[in-house]
């Protein structure tokens, strides 16, 4: 192609994110002439990915053009990628009340972004945004791809497909390839050197292969490895990729299911409902929970982007390093027809035939200039599925109530996640689900503030 790409950053005010993918970018020779468009709704943020860009630019010496956007359907206007990555509520009030509120029931939370009442809150608050810009990209830029980079990933994919079939679209998420590194550094193996496979659903998936290529050019499996290392005690350590180690559930979890998962153990501890238990603090010692991590970690974020903020004003040069995410790599291969391999979250179509069709599938994807195309899977070991359609039931039920605004199937997804379940009783469920609901207000679509519905007997 001779004309030069047009990829919009929706969101682009998440500067250090934002920084990453378009550094990967412009260091793609076929990219480095993009055209950039970013869009933001904070001014301030905008101005100061503006500096970023231009800097990264003058660093790795592209042609790369920059326009800026308040307005997101001019952003969006004639674009072939678009990348979103914002958190509707920010930190305070959303994050905060997604946390405040159930902790009053005693109902106590790690992330919060993905799954259990904080994530069918946050699926609530972003898939309508999301669906507006599907439906500015209907009318724009219908042809373009859809890099979606927000949580709770597995909701939105899912909603996006059921609403705007169309749309080209693909959740991407650093899990899996994240997950692989730090298995490497445990086993002390080059990450080169490791051969895997990966299926489920976001943050629920599972390496159905991890190996270890020999010099003869066969593969070990590794499995018995982790395993022998985390009786011993040698694994989990801290790494890289995990500095607090803080892997001794998904470590636990592979002695009881035989396959590693390919998300965080402070994630994963609030998708099932064995480690965080009221009156077991034992369980939280034991096994290194950090309740309350993301709302940490948002003040930590806010705090430092402050002085980091300051040095890329002031730095002539920006260092800049590959990152782990997919996104250059997809606009890549569209581009030029080079194929590469993706891990996507996409609508399953049968991909993994143990899962509904319509449920959003994580699997490897190639990549070409005929776009994005997952591969076949087939059945997952059944105790990978039974757990994976726990949380499946709960994104299924919250997609439902967005797509018919049918707001008692919020209740119904609360009651069917398996942490609340598991320590609430229902009239506890439907209490908290009034009062996040009511917390929320205008962050929600009208039809979910409607009266209370509180169970009566």
């Amino acid at each position: 192609m001779t004309r030069q790409p047009k990829i919009t950053f929706i969101g682009a005010g998440s500067t250090v994110f934002m920084k990453n993918i378009i550094g990967d970018v412009l260091q793609r020779p076929a990219l480095s002439d993009a055209k950039i468009a970013l869009m933001d709704i904070n001014p301030q943020r905008l101005e100061e990915s503006e500096v970023v860009v231009r800097k990264l630019i003058s660093t790795l010496g592209a042609k790369a053009t920059i326009e800026l956007h308040a307005n997101q359907r001019k952003a969006l206007d004639g674009a072939d990628f678009v990348v979103v990555a914002f958190q509707i509520g920010g930190y305070e009030p959303c994050t905060v009340t997604d946390f405040e509120v159930p902790k009053k029931y005693g109902l106590r939370q790690t992330i919060a972004d993905t799954l259990g009442v904080g994530g069918i809150m946050r699926g609530l608050r972003t898939v309508p945004h999301l669906w507006k810009i599907c439906a500015d990209m209907t009318e724009v830029c219908p042809e373009a791809i859809l890099l979606q980079y927000v949580n709770p990933m597995a909701i939105n994919t899912w909603a996006i497909a059921e609403k705007y079939p169309r749309i080209k679209q693909v959740g991407l998420c650093h899990s899996v390839q994240g997950t692989a590194l730090e298995l490497a550094e445990d086993l002390n193996i080059p990450y080169e050197e490791i051969r895997y496979r990966s299926a489920g659903i976001n943050h629920m998936a599972f390496f159905l292969k991890f190996e270890h290529r020999q010099p003869d050019g066969s593969y070990r499996n590794l499995y018995p490895d982790l395993l022998r290392g985390y009786r011993e005690g040698r694994f989990p350590k801290p790494s890289h990729w995990n500095p607090r180690c803080r892997n001794k559930v998904r470590y636990e979890m592979l002695t009881r299911l035989g396959y590693f998962v390919t998300e965080s153990s402070e994630h994963f501890a609030e998708y099932t409902p064995y480690f965080i238990k009221e009156g077991r603090d034992d369980l939280i010692e034991k096994f290194g929970i950090p309740l309350d991590e993301y709302p940490k970690r948002c003040i930590e974020q806010i705090e430092r982007w402050k002085g980091q903020a300051a040095a890329y004003r002031s730095a002539d040069k920006i260092e800049v390093k590959p990152s782990k995410e997919y996104a250059s790599s997809i606009m890549n291969s569209v581009w030029t027809g080079e194929p590469s391999v993706i891990y996507g979250n996409l609508r399953n179509n049968g991909c993994i035939t143990s899962l509904p069709d319509n449920c959003a599938a994580e699997v490897p994807c190639l990549v070409d200039e005929n776009g994005i195309q997952p591969t076949f899977i087939g059945d997952l070991p059944p105790q990978l599925t039974a757990l994976i359609r726990t949380n499946i039931n709960v994104q299924e039920l919250t997609v439902a109530a967005m797509l018919t605004e049918n707001r008692e199937h919020l209740y119904h997804a609360a009651m069917m996640d398996p942490h609340t379940a598991a320590e609430l009783d229902l009239d506890q469920i439907w209490s908290l689900t009034d009062d996040l609901l009511a917390a929320h207000g205008n962050w929600i679509p009208e039809w979910a503030r409607s009266e209370r519905k509180v169970h009566a007997a």
